[in-house]
């Protein structure tokens, strides 16, 4: 497909996506009542809110209330504000802080009406769409080369593999050799970081070659937090840093990165100051007169005012005193609008400084696009996380640099697309690019996150078996963290035990195994594997692991909420999307499937088992019908593998869990 075409099919792809995602957000708002709504965690209903203060230009409104807010809203995520009817009103903020009671919102304006008996929804957000748009509207030659590259159109030069003095030189040998064909690629070059592989550190350290080098880095990833662990890794380098993005989606302690921050230590910042505070003031004085709204001025435009005024008269029914009222707010608005313009080009001019003099600028994907980056030029566009990232996503930052780099793991999770008509979205740049020259490629091949025994299933299907697991975590255990032996009886002791790191409780010879579907949903539940999850939970917590070492992942939604009601609240629960990237010290997995037909739904798709068997550090246990999983060959190996290596642990009518 030619370039302009493939362009334009991409700009259609990414409006049906837009559509499906607000309309998913808009369905949902009409479908549940806001009751309904606060239940699944997307609202929060009767508020009271006080403005607590300014920050960078924004209004601070802490929302609270008597009752304990349980939401899945979360800092950085955008909300509207609205009484009753979220649909009817555009006053939208971002959630800047969260506790037991109360939820901070940051505005740029708060009507009067939004303080009292306030509801907050999650909102869907347009902004990104548009800068997709945007950007594939104004391609330039660097984003141009990366579609030419991925269809086909062109090839890219050959690399030189460039010798360097690692500054970690903890770095292990894939590590040093993926960061020197990256420093000697002349057009891009791709990083594999399967599961606990120390991507971040390598890119890290890459970045930290590249400003060697002389080069200006603009880094990038498709999430705040994926920034943020980059931001993290370089906060000691002892580079000049700068992290663009709203502070409330920056983690606290990053906050002295931020661009915002670093205006305010700037020698001209006093200056910017006091030009808006006088704006201020003016504006406030202007306010005192009467504004020339087209009722009161009769059709008369504002140098007919002004002279009428020098003239002390009035005309046409407007009284000379109006007259006078409107005269006196048209100079003072300009005077407003000249003190504002003065304000926002020297805030231009700071913020240019702060950019160019920039080793590294990082920020998302989506605020690639924003004008500030485009302050400067840049060598390298390094981007994190770009298998979670479609490829309108990717050549925001792509577009701004000469030449990039792109680490993720194409054989996990791909970008989620709501629109049936959107699907191809979930294709990345990584993926065609790495099909297509997998010798501009490296991968990494040390894991440090896993017992070595969790990690040989997962190496051995998805990566050719490539991985080795770094001496530090081969062997690790419960029993490293001073859990001791369980003591329940049987089976739960085999289940428990801190060395049998691998176990499926299989449910396939139980009478009460099935899935079920709640009344209009698509989602499915399983009662008894959300019950067995939950007695897991509770004899993990008395053998004295820690809530916050639990982890649960289950791929359907619904089960997620059936097992979020059975556990305590400190217990992560998540769907297997929710957890890429994520690791805990034991995982709880439920496969939820099991039916007479042997039907797996969307298992089937490997990148979500591949997520959910890689995300433990020290003991997996899996939940599952045996039976019904093993009608999918990967599925088959799987249980044979835990047969073989891991304990395979059968339940029938005999087996009690406390809810049943």
């Amino acid at each position: 497909m030619e370039l302009e075409k493939f362009i334009n099919h991409l700009k259609v792809l990414v409006e049906y996506e837009r559509k499906a995602e607000i309309e998913a957000m808009r369905a949902e708002m009409k479908r549940l009542s806001g009751r309904e709504r606060e239940k699944v965690g997307r609202a929060i209903l009767g508020l009271n809110g006080k403005i607590i203060g300014e920050e960078l230009g924004y209004f601070l409104v802490k929302y609270g209330r008597d009752r304990e807010i349980k939401t899945e809203i979360g800092v950085g995520d955008l909300v509207v504000i609205s009484k009753r009817d979220p649909l009817k009103s555009d006053l939208v903020g971002t959630v800047v802080e969260k506790g037991k009671r109360f939820i901070t919102v940051a505005l740029e304006t708060v009507p009067e009406w939004a303080l009292k008996g306030i509801r907050l929804d999650l909102y869907a957000n347009d902004i990104t769409f548009k800068r997709w748009i945007e950007n594939l509207e104004h391609l330039h030659e660097g984003g141009k080369r990366a579609l030419e590259f991925y269809l086909g159109l062109r090839d890219p030069e050959e690399s030189e593999p460039v010798e360097f003095d690692p500054i970690d030189k903890s770095l292990n040998a894939s590590q040093r050799r993926a960061i020197s064909q990256a420093l000697g690629s002349p057009n891009f070059f791709l990083i594999h970081g399967p599961f606990g592989t120390g991507k971040t550190r390598t890119l890290a350290e890459l970045i930290r070659q590249e400003v060697e080098r002389g080069h200006k880095v603009l880094a990038t990833a498709e999430s705040n937090v994926a920034v943020d662990n980059l931001v993290e890794r370089l906060a000691e380098s002892g580079l000049k840093i700068v992290r663009i993005g709203h502070p409330s989606r920056v983690s606290k302690h990053l906050h002295e990165t931020t661009l915002a921050y670093l205006m305010t230590k700037h020698d001209l910042y006093s200056e910017l100051r006091e030009l808006r505070v006088t704006a201020q003031n003016l504006a406030e004085k202007r306010d005192t007169f009467t504004k020339p709204l087209p009722k009161y001025r009769r059709g008369l435009t504002d140098i007919e005012i002004l002279a009428l005024s020098r003239r002390r008269r009035g005309t046409r029914g407007v009284p000379a005193k109006l007259i006078r009222e409107m005269a006196n707010w048209i100079k003072l608005n300009k005077l407003v609008q000249k003190a504002f313009d003065d304000a926002r080009k020297l805030e231009e001019r700071i913020a240019r400084e702060i950019i160019q003099e920039a080793d590294v600028v990082l920020t998302t994907n989506a605020s690639a696009g924003l004008e500030v980056i485009g302050y400067a030029d840049y060598d390298v566009a390094i981007i994190d996380e770009a298998t979670q990232a479609t490829i309108p996503s990717v050549l925001i930052p792509i577009n701004r640099a000469k030449r990039f780099v792109l680490a993720g793991d194409h054989r996990q999770l791909p970008p989620t697309i709501l629109s049936e008509k959107a699907r191809e979205l979930s294709r990345t740049l990584f993926e065609g690019l790495i099909e297509r020259y997998p010798e501009d490629s490296a991968m990494l091949t040390v894991q440090y996150r896993m017992n070595e025994r969790l990690m040989e299933f997962p190496n051995r299907e998805f990566y050719d078996g490539k991985i080795k697991a770094a001496p530090g975590v081969k062997c690790i255990t419960l029993t490293d963290l001073g859990i001791k032996c369980p003591n329940f009886g049987e089976p739960w002791d085999e289940i428990l035990k801190a060395g049998n790191v691998l176990v499926f409780i299989d449910t396939s010879k139980h009478p009460e195994k099935w899935e079920r579907q709640r009344r209009g949903s698509e989602s499915r539940e399983n009662p008894l594997e959300a019950r067995i999850v939950a007695e897991t939970v509770e004899k993990l917590l008395e053998m004295g692991v820690k809530p916050e070492w639990i982890g649960v992942i289950t791929p359907y939604d619904d089960q997620r909420d059936l097992i979020s009601s059975l556990v305590p609240e400190e217990i992560e629960v998540r769907t297997v999307d929710g957890y890429q990237g994520r690791e805990k010290e034991v995982i709880i997995l439920s496969f939820v499937r099991s039916n007479e037909r042997g039907e797996v739904g969307f298992l089937k798709d490997l990148r979500r088992l591949n997520v959910s068997l890689t995300r433990a550090k020290r003991k997996l246990i899996v939940v599952g019908d045996s039976e019904t999983l093993s009608v999918h060959s990967t599925y088959k190996r799987f249980i044979e593998f835990v047969k073989a290596e891991g304990r395979f642990v059968e339940i029938g009518n005999d087996f009690k869990t406390n809810g049943g």
